[in-house]
């Protein structure tokens, strides 16, 4: 297995509603995530979550803060990640909407406690751990 990779995940919030996205292409297809992609060089974590959630959901975030760390191995495709969480509130009067329709079927709005079914990894491991984006 190669060294980890970089990924960055956004919790973006809407009352105490996270915005949920199911993803189409090569790695976990059918699986439900937080808008997000790989850290380039160079980048920070908000720059990179701010530029993800744009490319992947038109939103325009003014701004993201850190949430949480999980350390996901994906054993099946021989891929290990390091997954920066991120949380955000939806700006006012902004949608999601598909941009990347190759990367992902749609957009919805799920309560915390009522989450889709499944989950990337990342995400089922701060669950498991009691975590919550609402009210961070």
């Amino acid at each position: 297995m190669k060294r980890p990779k970089v990924g960055i995940g956004v919790a973006i919030r809407c009352d105490d509603h996270v915005l949920m996205g199911l993803r189409k292409g090569k790695h976990q297809p059918g699986v439900w995530s937080f808008p997000g992609g790989h850290l380039e060089g160079g980048e920070s974590f908000e720059g990179c979550a701010i530029r993800e959630t744009e490319e992947e959901t038109g939103i325009l975030l003014p701004s993201v803060k850190l949430w949480t760390v999980e350390n996901t191995i994906f054993h099946a495709e021989q891929k290990h990640y390091a997954v920066v969480l991120m949380v955000a509130d939806l700006p006012t009067g902004q949608e999601a909407r598909v941009i990347e329709p190759e990367k992902c079927e749609k957009w919805e709005w799920f309560p915390w406690d009522k989450l889709p079914s499944p989950l990337m990894l990342g995400i089922q491991k701060v669950i498991e751990r009691g975590l919550s984006p609402i009210g961070v």
